[in-house]
């Protein structure tokens, strides 16, 4: 399904498009506006969830008003009416809080490799297969994670992942063995294999017009979370060792575990599932938190569910090509987000040392300035984030994703003919603010070309 060219304002075709009802009657309509129109070419009668009303221009959007004159609304009219309030404040702080764990258990593989290395003298083979495991279980669980909560809800799988998350790297602290410790890594990218879930469940209560910029801001607690993780190894590492390191950056997911039974279950999901009671219930939840009148009217489904997550419809005619496309770009941004920060270590720690058969078990513990530089880089990403809010509102998704892998490759280039330790830093300060960005506007694209009913195991 091809989305809609242009900002966050407008949205796309499955999340927004043909549910925003165009109106012909006064801007004042309520329930008692006039009746329907008779004309077959009217678009109030070639959309079955168009309102009644007359007289009013046709981009004229639902969020302005509370009540449809026809008494029947949908989620994405209902989402867009409440507009952006507490409700979605405190949701942003669930999921902030998710997505700042998920970061400090990625970001501590930068230093969890050299301390290993020199605690327990595995070879660089084992260093990088410390990596590898977490990434291999994010591999085989974000289907299984998307497929889950397309089926059960958003809420149970994020609680699981919850649960499952802080075992894991607890576990991880106190592991006898490096098989042991591969075991139990290999587990922690598993459970991490299901936090994409929680932007799909932020996504779909956030109003059109706020989506983008919330769901790109969302980074700001993954930068927070990677800024805090390289500071904690900067003053755990050094005196503690790696397993205080392990048992405290799984503090946050502590945190999140405990929080995930108050979080709200998608009313999208409801309504796919057959549970309108139950969406009704939630939207009302929205509607006094943040202070606005309950529309009026019954809630109706926006259109045919389908099959429930369902891997093999997303290869269906109308997605395959979405969808292989979307596979793409996200190796590619997971490729070179990680690779970039699993690089920084190694350029900032190993930079002008050969490394020779005699040598490759030598010791080579991250210094001060090198945890700073590393900490320099990390804080790009906050810069990244507000410049994409501002490109991707001005060019849209698509666009903005472009522009950002051009400029990644330039910046990488520039790291093969540069050994000056300043202009590392710069460069490595813009690339890794680019690609934070383009992360976040893969995840501001993703759940807008997906329908409901497979928009987690898209996502996944």
């Amino acid at each position: 399904m091809k989305p809609r060219r242009g900002g966050a304002s407008r949205g796309y075709e499955e999340m927004d498009g043909a549910n925003v009802p165009t109106y012909g009657g006064t801007r004042n309509g309520t329930s008692s506006g006039g009746p329907p129109s008779n004309d077959p070419s009217s678009p109030i009668n070639n959309n079955n969830n168009s309102v009644v009303g007359g007289g009013v221009p046709p981009e004229f959007e639902l969020a302005s008003v509370s009540v449809v004159p026809d008494d029947t609304f949908t989620v994405t009219q209902a989402v867009n009416a409440l507009g952006f309030g507490w409700f979605q404040v405190k949701l942003s702080l669930c999921v902030g809080l998710c997505w700042m764990a998920d970061s400090m258990e990625m970001t501590i593989l930068s230093v969890l490799g050299p301390a290993l290395h020199c605690d327990w003298g595995i070879t660089r083979y084992q260093q990088a297969l410390v990596t590898t495991v977490v990434f291999l279980g994010m591999m085989l669980s974000s289907t299984f994670w998307g497929h889950l909560s397309d089926r059960y809800g958003r809420k149970p799988a994020l609680t699981l992942c919850g649960v499952l998350l802080f075992l894991y790297g607890l576990l991880s602290s106190v592991a006898p063995s490096f098989g042991w410790l591969l075991l139990l890594r290999g587990l922690v990218g598993f459970a991490i294999g299901c936090v994409p879930q929680s932007v799909t469940l932020y996504a779909e209560f956030l109003p059109t017009k706020q989506r983008a910029k919330c769901v790109v801001l969302l980074d700001c607690f993954w930068a927070l979370g990677a800024c805090f993780e390289v500071a904690l190894a900067l003053a755990v590492g050094p005196n503690l060792g790696w397993r205080w390191l392990l048992g405290l950056s799984a503090a946050p997911l502590f945190a999140f575990a405990v929080i995930t039974p108050w979080l709200p279950e998608s009313a999208r999901y409801h309504v796919t599932s057959g549970q309108s009671d139950k969406a009704l219930t939630t939207l009302e939840q929205i509607a006094k938190d943040n202070k606005r009148p309950m529309l009026l009217g019954r809630l109706v489904v926006e259109g045919p569910s389908g099959s429930r997550g369902s891997f093999k419809a997303l290869l269906g005619s109308s997605l395959r090509r979405t969808t292989l496309l979307l596979w793409f770009i996200w190796m590619s941004c997971a490729f070179c987000y990680y690779g970039l920060v699993l690089m920084s270590t190694e350029l900032f720690g190993g930079k002008n040392k050969t490394i020779t058969p005699e040598t490759e078990n030598d010791c080579h513990p991250l210094a001060t300035t090198d945890y700073m530089d590393l900490l320099w880089t990390t804080l790009a990403e906050f810069p990244g984030i507000f410049a994409t809010i501002y490109v991707i509102e001005k060019f849209g998704r698509k666009k903005t994703m472009a522009l950002q892998f051009l400029f990644y490759a330039g910046c990488v280039l520039l790291i093969t003919v540069t050994e000056v330790r300043v202009f590392l830093t710069i460069i490595l300060f813009m690339a890794r603010g680019v690609i934070a960005g383009l992360f976040q506007a893969a995840y501001v694209y993703t759940p807008e070309v997906y329908p409901t009913a497979l928009r987690s195991v898209g996502v996944g």
